[in-house]
């Protein structure tokens, strides 16, 4: 039997133990049950609720699809029509057909801007005849030519450099791939799937690269992750990638990272700096970023903290005089950068954005 089961009753996760295994706050779960009946399907009078497998299956695809940037009463129903579940009584719908799998979207339509930048810096020369580099990659993924597009890629950067690489040729691309997913009822979906594994590969590859040759060694490290929920991790692969290039220690956690671990790790190695990344509104904690910016570590006296950066579009144009916004790549390089310095203050690096590009 499951440690967490309870003899004779076949459901045993209790709320908070659920809560923690997601990565989400148990409130979350209670307002999901409370709006959208996505609560346990058994419960016992009297007694804390108990989520069994097929309850902890539906709440995951709930978390699933808010973070692929579906608004919350639709991923709830599709979450439900998965589990078999219709109203706010759990019982089939009579007669219904088995629901199938929810239908995915791509990365580059999700949220607002798809990249951290919304314009380029000044000081990222334009790609020449970006146009007919992007034309060409994104055919290249069309045929599903693996070798052409990693070709291309590689190509580009090397030509012009991650930053300008990243802004006028592979987000446009994958803006382009996105729209034909978008409109040809999933016919895409392997092509904008193919284009983002390359993209990775170069990246992962740049940072490799960049890390082998930095002297950056006993500086304090710069700590980026997704919050709980959030796959997306192009944009901060990005990121990880030119700081690197920058001389700077990059500590990526990767994808839909939870609470527990964000904390024990910011805890754990003081980081200069904390990127936290959110693609759309259902993924955005304020909270957690405001309990992250006020854990502190060193010296009576001398204590210090990590400057949190809130990064993407899901978290909109919020503002907090304890966290740190970035408008864009360039933005978010350069506060980082300065943060990583021994006695700079990160706030002050921060350029306000022009208004039409916020």
């Amino acid at each position: 039997m499951d440690a967490h089961e309870e003899p004779g009753t076949g459901a045993g996760m209790t709320t908070g133990m659920l809560a923690r295994r997601l990565g989400i706050s148990p409130t979350t779960l209670r307002s999901w049950d409370r709006r959208y009946g996505l609560g346990p399907a058994t419960r016992v009078e009297g007694r804390h609720r108990r989520w069994t497998a097929e309850d902890v299956a539906m709440v995951r695809e709930m978390c699933r699809l808010t973070a692929e940037g579906l608004p919350p009463a639709e991923a709830a129903r599709a979450a439900k029509a998965q589990a078999g579940r219709t109203g706010a009584g759990h019982s089939p719908a009579a007669g219904a057909p088995p629901a199938g799998p929810p239908r995915p979207r791509p990365l580059a339509t999700v949220g607002e801007p798809f990249s951290l930048v919304d314009a380029a810096p000044a000081d990222v020369p334009p790609v020449a005849d970006s146009r007919r580099l992007c034309r060409g990659l994104a055919q290249a993924a069309v045929r599903m030519d693996a070798e052409a597009v990693q070709e291309q890629i590689t190509a580009t950067v090397d030509a012009y450099g991650l930053m300008a690489a990243w802004e006028e040729v592979l987000v446009p691309t994958l803006r382009y791939v996105g729209r034909r997913w978008e409109s040809s009822d999933d016919r895409y979906v392997e092509v904008e799937h193919l284009l983002s594994w390359h993209i990775s590969t170069v990246l992962r590859h740049t940072y490799a690269r960049a890390t082998a040759q930095s002297g950056a060694a006993g500086t304090r490290q710069v700590l980026l992750a997704c919050l709980p929920g959030e796959l997306h991790t192009l944009p901060l692969e990005v990121l990880t990638a030119v700081l690197a290039e920058r001389g700077l220690r990059v500590l990526m956690l990767g994808g839909s990272v939870p609470v527990e671990a964000l904390e024990a790790t910011v805890r754990r190695v003081a980081p200069a700096a904390v990127a936290l990344w959110s693609q759309s509104r259902s993924t955005a904690n304020l909270p957690l970023a405001r309990h992250l910016a006020a854990i502190r570590w060193g010296i009576h006296g001398a204590r210090t903290r990590s400057h949190v950066l809130l990064c993407g579009p899901g978290w909109g144009l919020r503002s907090d005089p304890e966290l740190l916004r970035p408008f864009g790549l360039g933005d978010a390089v350069r506060i980082t950068v300065s943060a990583g310095r021994p006695g700079d203050d990160a706030s002050t690096a921060r350029e306000e954005p022009a208004p039409e590009s916020v």
